[in-house]
């Protein structure tokens, strides 16, 4: 009797076992979060915090395997007012004029939560799942949540990775210009139909993302369907979107970070200026900034081509040179 087919099957199931994924809600007061932890269970786990309006769903699979691969666990979760987290729809949607002519006079804003709520709900999550120690990576408003939980809780955090993000608090010098400024003004305040929600998606992805990448439209249009059909809330944006401009600068708890950081911005963002992420390295004293220069806002596969080793060794702790050009 032949023992290869059995032994294929248990190689199968076991390879099914490490890499199996683990999905629930962690309750940080009564905001329940949802989030899906991508395993192995004994990989180093790296709690990653995705941008604005954006849902778990959008992180891209070649950075999870990578990151699988290497020994880590990938942990993800919505955000609050995004995909199956709670949302705060009863809340309303912000004025949107009167927050226009605040943001434009530099006059304070308040909001439905902070950053720091957002950066609490990580925290509940890495409590529900029983977990002390962590690296941490965020992109865009993930970021700027990163900020708040690295600086708030250095003595849990292992690494800090910070894509395409800023310290300072938005205002007419750092907003967005153009088509771009009209798409993301478009969905902070219009009621727009699914197929106009679809086409909008496409257009704010080929603008953030590496500039000659074609991307099949009809998949994209499938994956954006599903993620319109997925998230609960009508307009989470707009209130994730009032936290940010809410939040004052975070200069002062950038100082205070001393954890191995490393900084990762495209020369060319069109969301977050390159000179703002720059800006976030001479804050932090221990860390490495990465300036690559074909990237624009996205971790799209030429982007996550030429940064995957340096992320993979800052994670492993391999002393990088400080600043480095891609």
């Amino acid at each position: 009797m032949s023992w290869a087919p059995l032994k294929t099957v248990l190689l199968v199931l076991l390879s099914f076992c490490l890499f199996s994924e683990n999905e629930g809600y962690a309750k940080n007061d009564n905001v329940n979060i949802f989030y899906l932890d991508y395993g192995p269970k004994e990989g180093t786990p790296v709690l990653m915090i995705q941008g604005l309006g954006a849902q778990l769903t959008y992180w891209p699979d070649e950075l999870i395997s990578l990151l699988q691969q290497n020994g880590y666990r990938p942990i993800v979760f919505d955000n609050r007012d995004a995909g199956l987290s709670d949302n705060f729809d009863e809340k309303g949607r912000p004025p949107f004029i009167w927050n226009y002519i605040k943001f434009y006079l530099n006059l304070p804003m308040r909001s439905t939560y902070s950053l720091e709520d957002m950066a609490n709900d990580g925290i509940a999550v890495m409590d529900h799942l029983q977990i002390q120690d962590f690296h941490v990576l965020g992109i865009s408003m993930g970021g700027m949540i990163s900020q708040r939980l690295v600086a708030d809780h250095q003595e849990r955090v292992i690494t800090f990775t910070q894509i395409a993000s800023m310290a300072k608090s938005p205002d007419v010098s750092t907003a967005p210009k153009g088509e771009l400024r009209r798409l993301i003004t478009d969905r902070s305040n219009k009621e727009l139909s699914e197929e106009e929600r679809i086409n909008r998606a496409i257009r704010i992805y080929e603008i953030l993302g590496t500039e000659g990448v074609t991307i099949n439209r009809e998949e994209f249009a499938e994956s954006a369907l599903a993620n319109i059909k997925r998230g609960k809330s009508k307009s989470g944006f707009s209130r994730q979107l009032q936290a940010i401009l809410a939040d004052k600068d975070r200069y002062n708890e950038l100082k205070n970070i001393t954890v191995p950081t490393l900084i990762i911005h495209g020369t060319i963002d069109p969301l977050i200026p390159f000179e703002e992420g720059k800006r976030t390295s001479e804050l932090i004293a221990n860390n490495t900034f990465i300036e690559v220069q074909k990237m624009s806002h996205l971790i799209d596969k030429p982007v996550l081509d030429s940064i995957d080793k340096i992320l993979i060794n800052h994670l492993d702790g391999v002393i990088l040179e400080q600043d480095m050009i891609l």
